[in-house]
């Protein structure tokens, strides 16, 4: 039986010094994300169901840019994108600009599952949520008071990867967006390749930051690709996508797993908020990328 991984991120960002507050209760948030993907894993369920799981108590968390959390665009609403891979067979579904859904990751799900397509948009993919009997939400309760205060200068986006016992990847990544953002802006989120892969020959990738850069450098894509064609090992890979975003003025970062189960959680911003599970034991989570 293969190692069971369970790897998380809560976002990425460059905070002012001293702006990053109630450091305890992200912690909190990265390990109840791992609880809920471990529990999927340590019951004998798929990897795609453990990032799901964990992506979802992403998205219930008020700290964090994605479900509840999300900022707020030029209107003063929320937009949500999501996406999820499978690595098994490279199946994926994503969604994009989605309002009212409580999980846009369960959405992606659905639109990977349900329909011949990768990628729903707004009115389409939400039509799907009421079809499929998601759990849908008022505007408000979305619109959370932090975000209203916007004192914490971060990147945003949620994510999850994971090795299950079977040696199957899957990898997972939401977000409410950039804050201000026009109506009807797409970041790197739902775009498989750019913000999320996944692919059992090489790795799960779930990327956060400057969702244009990331687009522009395919991050998530890149690291598999090091592996696959340039013979690096995880960590190298992970090193070298993420300079090349760099070299793009992006501030980003990334959790990914092997078919190994190595993790690689590397970022060029200050704080990232991150954590792993392995083998159902204890979380270990960080939010300073110097921790």
């Amino acid at each position: 039986m293969a190692d069971r991984v369970i790897v998380v991120h809560g976002g990425c960002g460059n905070p002012a010094a001293g702006v990053v507050r109630d450091e305890a209760s992200y912690h909190r948030a990265m390990a109840d994300a791992l609880e809920a993907g471990s529990d999927v894993l340590e019951g004998g369920g798929s990897a795609l169901d453990a990032v799901q799981a964990a992506v979802q108590s992403l998205e219930d968390c008020p700290l964090l840019n994605a479900g509840r959390g999300s900022v707020l665009t030029a209107d003063g609403g929320v937009e949500m994108d999501a996406s999820i891979m499978s690595g098994a067979d490279l199946r994926a579904g994503a969604v994009a600009a989605v309002t009212g859904v409580r999980h846009a990751v369960a959405l992606a799900r659905e639109v990977m599952e349900r329909t011949p397509h990768v990628l729903l948009a707004a009115a389409g993919a939400e039509r799907l949520a009421v079809s499929a009997g998601l759990e849908l939400c008022d505007a408000d309760w979305f619109v959370t008071e932090r975000q209203r205060e916007r004192w914490m200068a971060s990147q945003g986006t949620v994510g999850a990867v994971a090795l299950d016992g079977s040696g199957h990847l899957a990898a997972a990544t939401s977000t409410g967006g950039v804050g201000g953002q026009l109506r009807g802006r797409v970041g790197d989120s739902p775009l498989i390749g750019a913000g999320c892969y996944a692919d059992d020959a090489v790795c799960a990738v779930s990327c956060t930051g400057s969702g244009e850069a990331i687009i522009r450098g395919s991050l998530a894509f890149e690291v598999a690709a090091l592996m696959r064609i340039g013979g690096l090992a995880l960590t190298e890979a992970g090193d070298g996508a993420l300079r090349r975003v760099g070299a793009l003025r992006g501030d980003a970062g990334l959790i990914a797993v092997d078919a190994a189960g190595n993790v690689a959680m590397p970022a060029n911003t200050t704080v990232m908020h991150r954590g792993v599970v392995r083998n159902g034991g204890p979380p270990e989570t960080a939010v300073f990328v110097t921790d």
